[in-house]
């Protein structure tokens, strides 16, 4: 059996994951182990910190390798970040010697978040996965090449995910509180209760460097709302919109595309899922919707036993997947 690490690295925290699988079959990856961080890793003026991913996976390693059975090198090891296309210069320059040094890593693939949701969601097969949650992200191969679109984080992009969600449902709020149009009175009663006074959310909201988990935080709300409140339901539309956008330019230009939703974003359920499912039948009338097979750490997971194996079974590519042997 082979030992491997997975890494999912969101806006809302980490999830690490030990996984075992048997000699030459990557596929039957199974967990061994996992755990759950609550603090996003920081992003500073080298990119996502290296220093900070490493404090708390090593340690989180470390423990799930003794309960496995007690300590031992790894074969490899798969860190999927959002942010590792644009934000991920310190990770790919560090962590191939740390995690060596910490424990023992034989191979390590660096992922863009989107590629492990693929890897999950799709395994090895062509289509497009759309990877919603803080964020919003659209991946798509025919297995030689990439298409990505968005994913350009909650300032620039990421049109249609929690973070955007979540401020739109709080900028009706506020319309609200103000007296102006496109104003929701159940959007401002919910974001007073979940945050406090609508004065104060500008104070609660801009010095924060997690800003954007806050604001996704706000986007169940929204959905909640949705059912009887035009205002909400008029933002989810626009989302799934943008949701289904993204899906139709990261599909493959030519052959069969199947699409897969898969993130925490679309657990907030029908009032979401609904109007995307509506949007990609009439935008892709002949891509269907399929259900993911597993979630992004499970992609994490599964690339790292295929590295183990021999190779990953997707795409390389600089900024979404690289492979290092330390």
């Amino acid at each position: 059996m082979i030992r491997v690490l997975g890494v999912d690295s969101g806006g809302s925290g980490l999830r690490i994951a030990l996984g075992t699988a048997p000699h030459g079959r990557p596929e039957a990856v199974r967990t061994a182990g996992a755990v759950r961080t609550g603090e996003p890793v920081r992003t500073g003026a080298r990119g996502i910190e290296a220093d900070h991913l490493l404090a708390q996976v090593v340690p989180a390693a470390r423990a799930l390798l003794a309960e496995a059975g007690g300590p031992g090198p790894l074969d490899a090891v798969a860190v999927g970040a959002a942010g590792m296309a644009t934000l991920g210069g310190d990770l790919r320059a560090r962590l191939p010697a740390a995690l060596r040094d910490a424990l023992g890593v034989g191979r390590l693939a660096l992922a863009a978040d989107a590629v492990i949701a693929y890897a999950g969601a799709l395994g090895r097969r062509r289509g497009a996965v759309v990877a919603g949650g803080t964020g919003l992200i659209a991946l798509g191969t025919d297995l030689a090449t990439w298409r990505r679109a968005d994913g350009w984080g909650h300032l620039l992009g990421d049109c249609g995910g929690g973070a955007w969600i979540g401020r739109a449902g709080l900028e009706a709020a506020l319309r609200a509180y103000d007296g102006r149009r496109g104003g929701s009175a159940a959007l401002l009663a919910r974001a007073e209760a979940a945050l406090g006074p609508a004065p104060g959310l500008p104070g609660l909201l801009y010095p924060r460097t997690d800003r954007a988990a806050v604001l996704a935080s706000f986007a169940p709300e929204v959905a909640a709302c949705a059912g009887h409140d035009a205002v909400a339901a008029g933002i989810l539309a626009a989302a799934a919109g943008h949701i289904a956008e993204a899906a139709a330019a990261a599909c493959p230009p030519s052959g069969d595309c199947r699409i897969a939703l898969t993130g925490g974003l679309f657990g907030i359920g029908e009032p979401l899922v609904g109007p995307v499912r509506a949007e990609l039948a009439e935008r892709l009338p002949h891509a269907p919707l399929v259900a993911a097979a597993g979630d992004p750490l499970a992609g994490a997971l599964l690339t790292a036993a295929a590295l183990a194996a021999g190779a990953p079974h997707l795409p390389l590519d600089p900024r979404l997947l690289s492979v290092s042997h330390p």
